[in-house]
């Protein structure tokens, strides 16, 4: 599944909105399973907890009990998975999983189209169901849909001694960034350390090389050729890595950003420490809720700046559910995995703010934000929808995490000041080259 094809995917979820019903409203026999327990490693984090709330929904109707074996942030999890895999200690029967991660797992998981029937799959966005096949193999139910984009705080735009300080230093008015020239260029500008940041990133694992990644194609370049040979140590990656490089030295992100996962991030925005979060559409709910947010009653929404191509380059892709071959009890973990992307569940996924993986929720949803007085949230799908038809994955292929993974820190070197852009690119470039070579695709 190419980039492009999967970019025509989360278009569709908003395409093909609200087409559920007719034969397609058949409810699924969940089952029946008294005294068994499922041991499930789940993604942990702000996000995606709000959901397991349903698992004693799941419990009641079928019976089982469910074992947290895991709950972990997705890097931590995939690093577990890897680990059960080399030991051959595959004792769990569902896991959580991601469009990034799916294809590196060789035959851990079930095709799921050999388990669920037709026309429950129809009930699915098919283009965000296709995506999440791997050499034509369902291996993985998708529950949301992640596509970056820009939220801000609109006191501090608001602001008009703020406003005539930023016209007079840069001769423009003061308005969220359309280009990643003028988003380095405002969060220096915001940046009050220690009272308030700029911006914040995620710094380590998947995180750093996406955000990269995503500048990097929105100037015009790209992570390989046609080919497979690494090509993100050109100018436009030297560039990229330049981004993150110069609003660090500025102090306009806190220091310990190098180390941040996507909670941190999160917990940094909502207390009021940052002045812009380039962010995942999850984070949504938690940012508009008064109790957890200080700054809800001034929450801004913005689609993803754009490079020097012109193009946003927007990071996107699915969080999923698995089921493992070794599974002592599949009917009861593919029951589980499509519970959990249920029309309910989904409806649940997208009052936090996420983008649904099921074609009726959309509809629901927007009808439950003017029911609920929820306007931010209903803003929040009307602009992040914007970017969908942008937007790319990383390669889906099972070397990119590995590839990631010599990436990043590479990267953080960079950042920190320990190297140039260019060699760190350099760097990581040359081990990227082995890790495809060893594959065969070199």
């Amino acid at each position: 599944m190419t980039s492009k094809i999967f970019a025509r995917a989360l278009l569709a979820s908003c395409a093909f909105a609200g087409v559920a019903g007719g034969a397609l409203a058949q409810e699924f026999d969940y089952g029946s399973f008294p005294d068994y327990t499922l041991r499930v490693k789940l993604i942990g984090g702000t996000q995606y907890e709000k959901l397991y709330t349903r698992i004693p929904e799941w419990e009641a109707l079928t019976g089982a009990k469910v074992e947290i074996v895991s709950s972990k942030n997705h890097f931590e999890l995939d690093r577990e998975i890897k680990q059960d895999i080399a030991a051959g200690q595959i004792n769990w029967c569902v896991g959580s999983n991601h469009t990034s991660f799916a294809p590196q797992y060789g035959s851990l998981y079930i095709d799921l189209a050999e388990h669920i029937p037709a026309e429950e799959l129809a009930k699915y966005v098919q283009g965000t169901l296709e995506a999440s096949r791997v050499d034509g193999r369902l291996v993985q139910l998708p529950r949301v849909t992640d596509v970056s984009n820009l939220y801000y705080r609109r006191d501090l735009y608001e602001d008009a001694a703020k406003q005539e300080a930023y016209k007079a230093e840069f001769g423009t008015d003061l308005a969220p960034p359309k280009t990643y020239d003028e988003f380095k260029q405002q969060v220096i500008f915001f940046a009050d350390p220690p009272n308030l940041y700029g911006t914040a990133f995620a710094g380590k694992d998947e995180g750093m090389s996406g955000r990269f990644m995503e500048i990097l194609r929105a100037n015009g370049g790209d992570m390989f050729d046609e080919n497979w040979n690494p090509i993100f140590n050109s100018p436009e990656g030297v560039a990229a890595l330049q981004w993150f490089v110069d609003i660090y030295e500025a102090g306009a992100v806190p220091a310990g950003t190098v180390n941040y996962t996507w909670d941190d991030i999160g917990q940094a925005f909502a207390a009021g420490q940052l002045a812009l979060d380039l962010d995942w559409p999850g984070f949504a709910g938690m940012y508009s809720d008064p109790a957890a947010s200080t700054v809800a009653e001034h929450l801004g929404f913005a689609v993803a700046p754009v490079g020097t191509s012109g193009k946003s380059g927007a990071w996107s892709g699915s969080h999923s559910f698995s089921v493992t071959e070794a599974c002592d009890n599949k009917e009861a973990a593919v029951s589980f995995a499509v519970f959990l992307t249920n029309d309910e569940s989904e409806l649940m996924e997208a009052q936090a703010g996420n983008l649904p993986t099921r074609t009726a929720t959309f509809d629901q949803a927007a009808q439950w934000f003017v029911e609920n007085d929820k306007p931010a949230l209903a803003e929040m799908f009307t602009v992040f929808q914007q970017s969908l038809a942008e937007a790319r994955t990383p390669p889906l292929v099972p070397e990119w995490i590995e590839v990631s993974n010599v990436l990043w820190p590479q990267l953080q070197a960079a950042i920190v000041g320990e190297k140039t852009a260019q060699e760190a690119l350099d760097q990581a470039a040359d081990e990227a080259r082995i890790i495809l070579e060893d594959a065969g695709r070199l």
